[in-house]
């Protein structure tokens, strides 16, 4: 399996509405850490939307991750059929084997039924040009009912992307949403967290955390996914508490991904 870096590992970094720091992190600064790091994927998510890139960045996104045998992947939020076509469209012209979608967006929600037709509708189109679609778990829908959405679908060019920390939002932990989606995984974001009892014991605090000081279990994730086959990457996600000052937010979530990887990279399941 591939290891990689997203624009999810650096979001002080990147930046988003309501957070800008001093100097962004563009694909760019994403492909020279990907290099730098001697690593071969990297996964632009909906926080550096490549679909509002000139011609001249996309045109220098292509050729440099060619260029330094890079495996680019997409992300996109809100699945509506035009965006999905738009992405999809994106996908073959940077060569990108896999796209990784959020269904919902802002004020958007379509039910299971909208779900299915709109990926049927583009079961032909991933199928011919060999793309492969990540469903990525969030917080509206349990992990059964994407599995079933995803079995509906019959295709091999159809699956999930398996986010380890972002179905507590859904009150599912890891075990239960590997139960159901291992099978489906296309895609791994691998993310640690811990899970902290308030002083006053009413309630939890759910942070992230550097990779190996969490709560995130590898070797178990590793083990269900691993059984069928079809995941061919993995990328370094993190959810960095922030500091009081911007550039100490950036500064600490560069050393989290650099301690994340090392760890990574010193186990037996990535190349």
């Amino acid at each position: 399996m591939v290891l990689g870096l997203s624009s999810f590992t650096y979001g002080w970094g990147v930046g988003w509405e309501g957070f800008r720091p001093p100097i962004l992190l563009d694909e760019k600064g994403l492909l020279e850490r990907t290099a730098r790091m001697g690593l071969r994927c990297l996964q632009l998510g909906d926080n550096l939307p490549v679909h509002l890139l000139d011609r001249e960045r996309r045109e220098y996104l292509r050729r440099t991750a060619v260029e330094n045998n890079i495996r680019l992947e997409l992300g996109a939020r809100e699945m509506t059929p035009a965006h999905l076509e738009l992405y999809v469209a994106l996908a073959a012209y940077f060569q990108a084997p896999l796209l990784r979608f959020v269904i919902d967006g802002e004020g958007y929600t379509p039910g299971t039924d909208a779900i299915l037709g709109m990926l049927n509708d583009v079961k032909p189109v991933l199928e011919r040009r060999r793309i492969v679609l990540g469903i990525e778990n969030h917080d509206r829908l349990k992990s059964r009912e994407l599995a079933s959405i995803i079995e509906a679908t019959g295709s091999d060019y159809i699956g999930i992307c398996l986010d380890c920390a972002n179905s507590i939002g859904a009150g599912e932990g890891l075990e239960q949403v590997a139960g159901f989606l291992a099978p489906y995984t296309v895609n791994l974001h691998i993310k640690d967290f811990t899970v902290t009892r308030l002083s006053h014991k009413m309630g939890f605090i759910v942070e992230g955390a550097p990779f190996g000081k969490g709560l995130l279990d590898l070797d178990f994730l590793m083990d269900k996914v691993g059984r069928y086959g079809k995941c061919e990457s993995a990328i370094l996600e993190q959810w960095v508490p922030p500091e009081a000052a911007q550039e100490d937010s950036v500064l600490k979530e560069e050393a989290w991904a650099a301690e994340g990887i090392g760890r990574l990279k010193a186990t037996r399941y990535f190349r």
